[in-house]
């Protein structure tokens, strides 16, 4: 197997990128993945509000963002995308960072792209938002779950993650 690459995302990826933010959350938590019954509409808002190439263009020039893309044999396969911390915790501080998104398309799960897309989050993290990082996991996701506590993360409360009208319960995890 080739090895995966990991690359800063740029403006020129918004419209791939974005079609792979939409493929892989829908993998994972539709009809393939974890096929959690989420409104027609519902779905469809979040995934225009979330997907849209607009969107995804608008977080790549978003200075207090970083995005990377992994790549297997050239292809885009995963991405990570972190910023300022927006979970609902009580001890959430101001410039403190959160790791908002870590997808790998299936074709390339068990390639190590996840493991090397997490370390390259939170070395950028460490180095540019000091402090505790912040991340929110489906409260379903088990084996997400498993991989941030072997990383050294703690879950320290919960809250609904909006999906239109429709709300997932989540878990708020912690790493000091």
């Amino acid at each position: 197997m080739i090895a995966p690459t990991i690359r800063p995302a740029i403006p020129a990826d918004a419209a791939a990128l974005a079609r792979l933010k939409l493929e892989t959350f829908r993998a994972t938590f539709l009809a393939d993945g974890f096929a959690i019954p989420y409104p027609p509409a519902d779905l469809a808002r979040f995934e225009q509000a979330s997907y849209s190439v607009e969107t995804v263009a608008r977080e790549i020039a978003d200075p207090a963002h970083a995005t990377w893309i992994g790549e297997v044999a050239g292809a885009m396969a995963g991405y990570a995308h972190v910023g300022p911390c927006k979970l609902p915790h009580p001890d959430v501080a101001g410039g403190a960072g959160e790791l908002y998104q870590l997808y790998v398309a299936k074709a390339a799960q068990g390639s190590g792209l996840g493991r090397r897309l997490l370390d390259t989050a939170l070395d950028h993290l460490a180095a540019t938002r000091p402090g505790p990082v912040w991340l929110g996991v489906w409260s379903g996701n088990e084996r997400a779950q498993a991989i941030y506590a072997a990383r050294g993360f703690a879950n320290v409360g919960g809250y609904r993650f909006p999906v239109g009208d429709w709300h997932d319960d989540e878990f708020i995890f912690r790493r000091d």
